[in-house]
């Protein structure tokens, strides 16, 4: 699989959607941010510390489950509260009513800006359907079908795992592998012969705690040294990097006074 920068062994590519295919990670972040900002000022006054929309939401929130994401950063600021249920209204003192707060942000600032896709990534994406391999999109949250329909790409998948199927499965998120490996079972290839690509450093601990064949680290935000310290077997800053050796080919195949090697 040297056109698509893969080993020869990759059969299946499983590919993370917020901010791998889609420019939704800095909306995430965003709706995460005012939600947390929203309830740390009530609950601490004006001095309040603010939430980082960089490093807390890469380290306690990226690639997680909504409701895991509030349970790991509440608690890295030493904050407990009930788990509440599914169906919590927005905002209720619980870890799923801030859930679903941040949730209802997120819809309202999709719905304001809509949903780009990186055109690097549907590049890829292309190149991989045009090369037989299979395709899924594995993802935590539970607006992934809608995100992928409003950017026009749902039929480019065999499989979908997201935030829904994993609860109605009662899949473990990341950075546990079970998705991954939902995905990879569905498309009907070993781990090993399923490539992994991913953004948030969750899901390169899931990539390498399911010994998955190959893990792609996608680094939007410059944070290449820590997804290879979390598994990525390669950095790229976007998957068409990916592609350069069979466009290199290409473009000498076809340049004027250019000869075939």
């Amino acid at each position: 699989m040297t056109n698509l920068g893969l080993p020869d062994r990759i059969r299946a590519c499983l590919f993370d959607l917020d901010g791998v295919l889609t420019k939704t990670a800095v909306v995430h972040a965003a709706a995460w941010k005012e939600m947390f900002d929203a309830y740390l000022r009530d609950r601490e006054g004006p001095g309040f510390r603010p939430f980082d929309p960089v490093a807390e939401y890469d380290a306690y929130v990226d690639g997680r489950p909504r409701a895991d994401g509030v349970r790991t950063f509440l608690a890295s600021r030493g904050i407990q509260l009930p788990e509440g249920t599914d169906d919590d209204p927005p905002g209720r003192e619980t870890v799923h009513g801030l859930g679903n707060r941040k949730n209802e942000l997120l819809l309202e600032k999709i719905r304001k800006d809509g949903v780009e896709a990186y055109d690097g990534s549907l590049r890829y994406l292309d190149a991989v359907r045009a090369a037989g391999l299979r395709t899924a999109v594995v993802s935590s949250s539970a607006n992934c079908r809608d995100v992928l329909a409003s950017v026009g790409i749902e039929d480019r998948f065999d499989v979908t795992i997201d935030g829904i199927v994993a609860r109605e499965r009662r899949l473990p998120g990341k950075p546990r592998p079970d998705t991954f490996l939902a995905a990879a079972r569905e498309l009907g290839v070993a781990a090993a012969a399923a490539a992994v690509f991913e953004d948030a450093l969750a899901g390169m601990d899931a990539g390498r705690s399911g010994h998955f064949g190959y893990v792609v680290g996608v680094d939007r935000t410059g944070q290449a040294d820590a997804l290879r310290a979390h598994g990525a077997d390669i950095v790229v800053q976007d998957l068409q990097q990916l592609l350069r050796a069979r466009d290199l080919r290409r473009d000498l195949q076809h340049t004027p006074g250019k000869e075939r090697s």
